[in-house]
């Protein structure tokens, strides 16, 4: 067994057992793997490994690597141990000049933290003929340095997005601090947990609004016991 299959084997132990403790299930926890760092044969062994969700952060990255994963799709179609298909998610921060090129190859959109480039992503879901599934980003930890929507206005936002009609609103992305401090990162994705909360209270977005983007390589944990259905692990993976 390859080493990164192994990585991906603890990966799904870990989460089945902290599921356990939890109280959930696993089954509930989706794992989106950020291949930013990985080169194509790494990626073609997660994909083998059943991981069909991939995560990119920037856009002219993914575009590379969409391509190397089609290819590699196609090449192995007749194989039934591969996917027809992977779902790509952009996760990191996303200007609106990349919008158009990011629609042609995503069909998630995890870092949509302003009106403005909500706006971009519907005009251009539009003329592509495209619904998008995007979640709303917001800073629960209060640093400066980091994207997303202030807490404050995530439900003002959250009304928004809902009413464009070529987005859905399917849930809400947050990223810890990065420390070592567990309790501040507990206390970020707990306010996560209690705005996605709040705005499934609300009945915004509707019966799709039902993600929870938190969690990484070091603090997936975490996460998990805050209430995340989606996980995005890349360096536990790759490095």
């Amino acid at each position: 067994m390859s080493t990164i299959a192994e990585k991906l084997k603890k990966i799904r132990a870990d989460i089945a057992d902290t599921c356990l403790q939890a109280g959930r299930s696993e089954k509930s926890i989706k794992v989106v793997v950020v291949t930013k760092t990985a080169g194509i044969e790494a990626i073609q062994e997660v994909i083998r490994q059943g991981f069909v969700d991939l995560g990119e952060n920037r856009v002219q990255h993914l575009k590379q690597v969409a391509e190397e994963v089609a290819a590699f799709l196609q090449e192995n179609q007749d194989d039934p141990a591969i996917p027809e298909k992977v779902n790509w998610h952009m996760i990191g921060h996303l200007q609106r000049n990349k919008v158009k090129q990011t629609l042609q190859l995503c069909r998630m959109v995890q870092s949509v933290d302003t009106l403005r480039l909500a706006e971009e992503l519907n005009t251009h879901s539009h003329k592509l003929g495209l619904h998008t599934n995007i979640l709303l980003q917001i800073n629960c930890s209060g640093e400066p340095q980091k994207y997303g929507a202030p807490v404050g206005a995530a439900i003002h936002l959250a009304e928004q997005f809902a009413t464009m009609p070529n987005l859905r609103l399917v849930g809400l992305m947050t990223m810890a601090p990065l420390t070592m401090d567990k309790n501040r990162v507990r206390a970020s994705f707990a306010r996560a947990r209690e705005v996605y909360e709040e705005i499934r209270g609300e009945r915004i977005g509707g019966a799709k609004f039902k993600h929870l983007s938190m969690g990484m390589s070091q603090d997936f944990q975490i996460a998990i016991e805050e209430g995340a259905t989606m996980l995005r692990i890349g360096s536990a993976i790759f490095n």
